[in-house]
């Protein structure tokens, strides 16, 4: 069967959907992967909001009936192409082949580290222990040990890191529940799947593993398929670069101070060891002297204060090294946490050395842990020379891959510098369903009191829409300033990121029907809210990220040494892409109907203007307010 016949008015897919029409941008698409397939090249496809972009890369995938890998932006979308996409279109094709879903380690049940918690319960809060036994039992009669099957289990409970593994605590082969393990026999499946579902942040897990020698997670594929690949130069950076979290030392701590209570109670030294170790860790956060956020690490190692911490962590770290070597061969446990610490000890060591070219040197701190960075200004040579290693096709696709109608930017960052391209509109009506406004006189960003101007101009226009908004800001400051303004000046349930998880803010904006969520990042993207419970996102200002950023200014210092403009090459490009993201929450369907307010007068004052605006979807544009109170009055 062709493309073609598969989404025609008689095939298959209007036998199984009700109501199925076919749709030029989707077989256009579904056409041109066909082709990449056919051809073993690589594609990249920008897909506005309706085309139907699942359907037309999996389509063409099962018709050709080869080995396919799809990775995808986040675990909700993997479980929607498993669970609901997949069996449809498995139905539609015929395709018998194997179809299997991978997550990553931390969202399987780790049967050896429940076990070791429930020796430990006796010392746990109340708390703990209830969710413990929610696990216990669940895992009882789990097939597939994933802790998401645990619907009365919060997404972000305490007790899941405590039973689920990281690379670092695995214990691999020498593991007593190594044949229980859920993770292997997932891993297991993957490798003999046709068709695989990952993760971005998996795939390129696969990649540092094979670099190491050590196995594999994903197999090789005839087929590569990226949903929401805007993300995946910034995701591939993390990995292939390195990264050390006082999380993870604490971890190791943790372990092997177990290992002394539970195995080796001779060895006394060990646990002052790791007291010491421990100690030095929390004087190192300290000498960061900031309570949150970021910076360049190679000019923190300059600060006497830190050089000093540094020192003394290493001795720590060399003197729990000592001790533990001790105690080699005594205990598997042990014996792991010593390569982990070996691990670690190096990865310091490469920290230290922070004149590398072509590197940026970072490091990131909460109120409580902190991450030491070092990350590739640049992933093109290197993931151009993976996708040469599996001659095959390499389909990238997302609602947000252009900037002013050109692949350029995204196709230097991944060094996709002959893919064929493909650009396709959304089938909705924009120019009937939505209204873009750029509001006057409102001051540039950046000035004082800007949140209490916007929540004043903003508030009758929210309340007279009954909520149904999206309030989108481009930082947490800013989301907290509007929320408190909007909390004085509204009747209305005023719902704020961070003040529960973010899908039962989701469900709760949903559920009340009348709600304002005012948000920063996570909500930007992968949020699909239809019909008219959204009908108005507002946008504070043009998402450039934040010039504080090191990763950020490392870009724009090699862009500048390269004789490239680093605003017109790093930034600009960058924020467009987002902006993007976040206009794109509000038209979601065919029926859907709203206004995207955008509170940036540079959008009209500035040259770089333009470019976004001819970034966005082909929305009628007003300066005056009014005009977006008549529109979504005659919404409803």
């Amino acid at each position: 069967m062709s493309v073609a016949q598969f989404f025609s008015a008689s095939g298959p897919l209007s036998e199984l959907i009700k109501g199925y029409q076919p749709r030029q941008p989707q077989l256009e698409m579904a056409q041109a992967v066909s082709q990449s397939i056919k051809d073993t090249s690589a594609l990249l496809v920008e897909a506005e909001t309706g085309t139907g972009k699942t359907f037309a890369y999996l389509a063409p995938a099962l018709v050709h009936g080869k080995r396919t890998v799809i990775s995808t932006g986040s675990k909700n979308l993997q479980e929607q192409l498993y669970l609901r996409d997949l069996p449809l279109l498995l139905n539609a094709s015929g395709f018998t082949g194997v179809i299997a879903l991978l997550k990553g380690r931390n969202n399987y049940l780790c049967l050896e580290r429940m076990n070791r918690f429930m020796l430990q319960s006796h010392q746990q809060d109340t708390n703990l222990l209830a969710d413990l036994v929610k696990v216990k039992t669940w895992s009882a009669s789990s097939e597939q040990g994933d802790i998401g099957e645990l619907a009365e289990l919060a997404e972000d409970a305490d007790i899941i890191p405590l039973v689920t593994s990281t690379n670092d605590n695995c214990l691999g082969r020498d593991c007593p529940s190594y044949d229980d393990c859920y993770l292997i026999k997932a891993r297991k499946r993957a490798l003999e799947a046709d068709v695989l579902v990952v993760n971005h942040h998996l795939f390129f897990a696969d990649l540092a593993v094979k670099d190491t020698g050590f196995g594999e997670l994903i197999p090789d594929a005839d087929v590569y398929i990226f949903d929401e690949a805007h993300q995946l130069p910034d995701i591939a950076s993390q990995y292939f670069g390195e990264s050390l979290s006082s999380r993870q030392l604490f971890e190791l701590c943790k372990d092997m101070d177990y290992v002394y209570r539970a195995e080796l109670r001779d060895m006394a030294q060990l646990g002052k060891a790791c007291d010491r170790f421990k100690s030095s860790i929390q004087e190192l956060r300290i000498a960061f002297n900031v309570d949150k956020g970021s910076g360049s690490w190679r000019d923190k190692l300059r600060d006497e204060q830190m050089k000093q911490a540094v020192a003394r962590f290493m001795e720590a770290m060399q003197l729990v090294y000592e001790v533990a070597k001790l105690g080699l061969n005594r205990s598997e446990v042990l014996d792991h946490c010593f390569e982990r610490l070996v691990l670690f000890k190096s990865q310091f060591e490469k920290l230290l050395s922070v004149d590398k070219a072509g590197f940026s040197y970072w490091f990131d701190c909460n109120r409580m842990q902190f991450s030491l960075n070092i990350t590739p200004l640049s992933v093109a040579t290197r993931f151009a020379s993976e996708m040469a290693k599996r001659p095959a096709a390499w389909v990238f696709t997302s609602a947000t891959l252009a900037v002013d109608q050109k692949f350029d930017h995204f196709a230097q960052l991944l060094g996709l510098a002959d893919a064929q391209a493909l650009l396709l509109k959304s089938p909705f009506d924009y120019a009937q369903q939505s209204l873009l406004a750029v509001p006057r006189f409102l001051p540039e960003p950046g000035g004082k009191n800007l949140a209490p101007v916007l929540a004043k101009l903003l508030a009758p226009i929210i309340a007279q829409n009954k909520g149904r908004c999206f309030f989108l800001c481009t930082s947490h400051y800013m989301m907290n300033e509007l929320a408190n303004c909007f909390r004085e000046l509204l009747d209305l349930p005023v719902l704020v990121q961070g003040e529960g998880s973010k899908q039962a803010l989701l469900n709760e904006f949903i559920d009340s029907g009348n709600a304002l969520l005012v948000a920063t990042g996570a909500f930007w993207e992968g949020i699909d809210v239809r019909g008219q419970g959204l009908s108005l996102v507002i946008i504070d200002k043009i998402p450039f990220a934040s010039p504080d950023d090191p990763l950020l200014k490392a870009r724009m210092e090699d862009a500048q040494l390269k004789g490239l403009e680093p605003f017109q090459h790093v930034q600009l490009p960058q924020a467009v892409i987002t902006l993007k993201q976040g206009v794109g929450r509000l038209i979601r369907d065919v029926e859907d109907k709203g206004a995207v307010i955008i509170c940036d007068p540079r959008l009209v004052s500035r040259n770089y203007g333009n470019i976004f605006l001819n970034s966005l979807p082909c929305m009628p544009r007003t300066r005056d307010l009014t005009k977006v109170t008549e529109f979504l009055q005659h919404l409803d």
